[in-house]
């Protein structure tokens, strides 16, 4: 009776998230592992020699069981976790990736795509098939299949420790962000705020107990959204310092010594797999191939980005005295004179463009649209279908003449149970091997108004919602033979690139037109404030590029130490490696310190957080693509879906780029849009 054992009948084949029960998931994991254990040696006993038909499908088809219920289990742990969520976790972390060794390092399963791979050439097989047996050799080889058994037992080893480690970060991280949410007494700490924010600030006290009190919780990122606006600089202070404190604190949810305890390990385990360090042993099967090759982009852009910075610095500082404030900018300053400044050099408040991105029309007129100019796809909101919280809401999605794309769940709002940040997962992912249709989710943690007052998006939030859209249209659109190459399943540091790319619609003038209208008065936002926003496009860039490249880097640091460095102040470590890089402002504080770097350290980003500029260079040469182009229209979508969205990842992305553009990616784009020439 276990929903797990057996393939949903719900439209495309949504979970039934109202029959499932915490009971559900140990015995379906246990079920699943087994499952896919006995495939995959099913394959390994076959009597025939290797070939695809017997060896790649069988492994494509295995797992089917197991693939269910980790789909839901880490979609609701990561949106909607409870006791219950975090205690399995941590109890299948080590029993996960055992599992993933058993099939990873099983030598007959190895020999057998080995011995496909050697004759590959010989085979007549089709692009797709070919470039399957290629990624199955690549990442066996790069994972340790070809290792011997001592050295298999080691790295066993190593992956069980570092599973349960990556999952104790993120759990501490959870924990410490919601202890760590500012408490006010006084509604007057929070002037500057809007209404919408301060019934935000109230509605999150009453949800834990406080009523007659206002609470702030914390974002991901280090700097938080409220420091613009916050007219109170010790509350200001109080914010920036509640931030910084994660994981640092001592007791039960202090991450300094996870830090150490994963780079050690993956260092180990980069030299028993034949690399110098983790970053190396990432890069190389990534476009970027080597750490060198991404040292040498980040180190092209930070001094020109630390430049830009200390120029902004003093510009605020300008103003600071001016106004007599008798005080030196500090980092919790940063945010709030910068938008003093761009209300007088540009004429843009932020806080006044809210009520232009009220959420249903970002939404529908503006997101949908947008897809709907491009594509053609339509969507229609689902009421009748269940998602695994009452707030998610489920869209079916079907192309211009009807049929079927897929499903699109959004689950925007904050709560304590969500871990940070926004987030692109997949629930069901399209293959035509085994027959399954699409189903994406988009996680944003945008704070909950109170009862009856609209959802005011800033415009980073609104940007926000572009961007994790754009990672569902890829997940939405491929079309794919087999399972690996379903949807987003593509080169880390490529994955950023198309979601990049659709944050450009949210100014583009038609779709701009379409959804920006007054909450109140239903006005459009008027042309000149549009014109002023795009000219203030590049204002501040000197501080979000050098908060980035300092997390960027200090993600690199921490995966090019080798095995026989010993670490025991992540402190220290810190600030030698952001002085190292130029970029130890601390005015301009990274965007994530160690202890709560998630991508780094629990998200799959460890030595890949570099992706997001590497992308950005592709986005940037793809956005003068499109505006020499003619922008919005459906020849055009047509095209960028059919060449790289709709392949997924069953070619090289370089590749598939070249055939798109016709060309390789200019950088120029990507230093023009930062300010970095």
């Amino acid at each position: 009776m276990n929903p797990f054992a057996r393939q949903s009948t719900l439209p495309f084949q949504l979970p039934p998230f109202a029959e499932i029960t915490e009971e559900h998931f140990r015995p379906a994991f246990v079920a699943g592992m087994t499952e896919q254990l006995a495939e995959v040696a099913a394959i390994g006993s076959d009597p025939e020699a290797p070939s695809v038909e017997n060896t790649l499908l069988p492994l494509e088809r295995s797992g089917q069981a197991f693939d269910r219920v980790a789909a839901v289990f880490f979609t609701l742990s990561s949106s909607d976790s409870s006791g219950f969520t975090n205690a399995l976790e941590e109890e299948l972390a080590p029993l996960l990736a055992a599992h993933a060794d058993a099939i990873r390092l099983d030598p007959t399963l190895f020999t057998r795509i080995a011995a496909v791979h050697d004759q590959r050439d010989a085979l007549g097989l089709d692009p797709e098939s070919r470039y399957l047996v290629e990624r199955y050799f690549t990442e066996f080889s790069l994972a340790g299949a070809g290792l011997s058994d001592a050295d298999k037992t080691v790295l066993r080893e190593l992956n069980a420790r570092l599973g349960v480690a990556t999952t104790r970060f993120e759990k501490n991280l959870l924990a410490d962000t919601n202890d760590l949410a500012l408490v006010l007494d006084d509604v007057a700490e929070l002037d500057g705020l809007t209404d919408g924010q301060i019934s935000a600030a109230a509605e999150a006290a009453a949800s834990r107990g406080l009523p007659g009190q206002y609470v702030i919780t914390l974002v991901l990122p280090t700097s938080h959204p409220y420091l613009a606006q916050l007219t109170d600089r010790g509350v200001r202070e109080r914010l920036l310092a509640a931030s910084r404190a994660r994981g640092i604190r001592g007791g039960a949810h202090d991450n300094r010594a996870l830090v150490i305890e994963i780079t050690a390990l993956q260092a180990a385990r980069a030299r028993l797999l034949g690399f110098d360090n983790h970053a190396a042993a990432v890069t190389a099967d990534q476009t970027a191939k080597t750490p060198g090759a991404v040292a040498d982009l980040l180190g092209r852009l930070a001094p020109a980005a630390a430049r830009n910075a200390l120029a902004e610095q003093a510009e605020l500082q300008r103003v600071i005295d001016a106004e007599s404030g008798g005080f030196a900018l500090a980092a919790w300053d940063w945010a709030f004179y910068t938008e003093k400044v761009r209300r007088a050099r540009y004429n843009v408040d932020s806080q006044a463009m809210r009520p232009y991105f009220e959420l249903e029309r970002v939404l529908h007129d503006g997101v949908f649209y947008a897809a709907t100019r491009l594509y053609g796809v339509t969507f229609t909101e689902r009421s009748d279908l269940v998602a695994w919280h009452p707030e998610a809401r489920i869209f079916e999605v079907a192309e211009a003449d009807g049929s079927p794309v897929g499903l699109y769940i959004l689950d925007i709002y904050t709560r304590d149970s969500k871990r940070g940040g926004a987030w692109m997962n997949s629930l069901v992912s399209q293959s035509a091997l085994l027959g399954t249709p699409t189903v994406v989710c988009n996680n944003l943690n945008v704070p909950r108004p109170a009862a009856g007052e609209p959802t005011l998006l800033s415009y980073d939030e609104a940007t926000t919602l572009f961007h994790e859209f754009g990672h569902a249209l890829h997940g939405l659109f491929a079309r794919v033979t087999y399972p690996k190459f379903a949807g987003t399943n593509v080169y880390r540091d490529f994955v950023e690139f198309p979601s990049q790319v659709n944050e450009m619609w949210l100014l583009w003038p038609e779709v701009l037109a379409n959804f920006a209208k007054h909450t109140e008065t239903g006005a459009l936002m008027p042309q000149d404030l549009v014109d002023r926003i795009r000219e203030s496009s590049a204002f501040n860039e000197g501080f979000l590029t050098s908060e980035y490249l300092a997390a960027a880097l200090l993600d690199q640091a921490w995966h090019l130490i080798d095995a026989d460095t010993v670490v025991t102040d992540v402190a220290q470590f810190e600030a030698a490696a952001l002085a190292a890089a130029g970029l130890s402002n601390p005015v301009v504080p990274t965007r994530y310190a160690s202890t709560y770097f998630a991508h780094a350290f629990a998200g799959g980003y460890d030595a890949g957080y570099y992706s997001y500029i590497w992308s950005e260079v592709l986005d940037a040469d793809t956005v003068e693509w499109f505006t020499e182009n003619g922008g919005l229209n459906r020849e055009n979508g047509d095209r960028f879906r059919r060449l790289l969205l709709g392949v997924g990842g069953s070619t090289d992305q370089l590749a598939a780029y070249r055939d798109f553009r016709g060309r390789d990616a200019r950088i120029q784009p990507l230093l023009d849009r930062r300010g970095l020439n």
